[in-house]
């Protein structure tokens, strides 16, 4: 990237993923820390109470709210795969969306954008039937909504609707040469260790690459950044993850600012190639 261009990113995490006495992560602290939410709604984790208090955080933060549906797999919290028909993942993703879209009404507030969770989410950078059943839930509800996903089927098809599509890098996950992530059955497919989490993602932030798990430099733009909130580290490491970003001279802005200061950039340059 050129020293006079401004980089901006938006830092997001997974949160409202308590249920009913058991709690899930650190929300409040991380709500400090990120510009972005993905809530989740119910079907692998989250309650109404969870739910209503995790939107209520985000309002009085400024932190945009987005839906993060799942599989119906509250006991295997949405990382196993399931048999599900597209079908069933269209409506199963539009009711989710459709539950927190009541507790961002009754806050007074709308949702930005939508991420699915877990195996689903793995599933649909590859799946075609699911990541269009996805992109159907989407487009029925509010084609306005922002799709945060990584590069490969959903990506693609929420683009062919024109539907705004945010790529997200997931820095404590391995990634495989071809751009997918290594499966968490396999050793090493979560990156634990401060110091490397926060040199990838300066990296992934500033030069666009990520290093696979075989040593390949695979190119990755990325507008956000994925901070899970489930393990014991995960607030020392966020808030290490922002202050590496901000000492490198990023901005961190919510999903919606990258998106339209990235649009508008696109504008000027294709606007200055243009015979007067």
């Amino acid at each position: 990237m050129g020293g006079t261009v401004t980089v901006k990113i938006d830092l997001v995490a997974d949160l409202g993923e308590s249920f009913g006495a058991w709690t899930m992560g650190d929300d409040d602290a991380l709500l400090d820390v990120l510009t972005s939410a993905n809530v989740a709604c119910g079907f692998h984790a989250g309650d109404p109470r969870t739910m209503d208090a995790t939107v209520r955080g985000c309002v009085a933060r400024g932190i945009g709210i987005g839906a993060h549906p799942s599989f119906p797999d509250l006991a295997g919290f949405g990382r196993r795969a399931m048999d599900l028909t597209a079908e069933e993942v269209r409506t199963d993703v539009l009711y989710q969306i459709g539950a927190l879209h009541a507790f961002a009404t009754a806050h007074g507030t709308t949702l930005a954008h939508i991420a699915p969770h877990g195996r689903l989410g793995n599933l649909v950078a590859t799946r075609e039937d699911y990541a269009r059943a996805v992109v159907d839930a989407v487009e029925a509800f509010d084609p306005r909504l922002i799709v945060l996903a990584q590069d490969g089927e959903l990506a693609g098809h929420a683009r062919e609707r024109g539907i705004r599509v945010a790529i997200v890098a997931i820095v404590d996950r391995a990634y495989r040469s071809d751009g997918t992530l290594v499966p968490r059955s396999e050793p090493g497919a979560v990156i634990h260790d401060q110091d490397a989490l926060v040199a990838r993602t300066v990296q992934m932030v500033t030069e666009g690459v990520v290093e696979a798990v075989d040593g390949t430099r695979i190119p990755i733009e990325a507008d956000t950044v994925l901070l899970h909130g489930d393990g014991a580290d995960a607030v020392r490491n966020a808030r290490a993850i922002r202050e590496a970003l901000l000492c490198a001279g990023v901005v961190i802005a919510p999903v919606t600012e990258v998106l339209a200061a990235k649009e508008a950039a696109k504008e000027e340059k294709e606007s200055a190639s243009c015979p007067a």
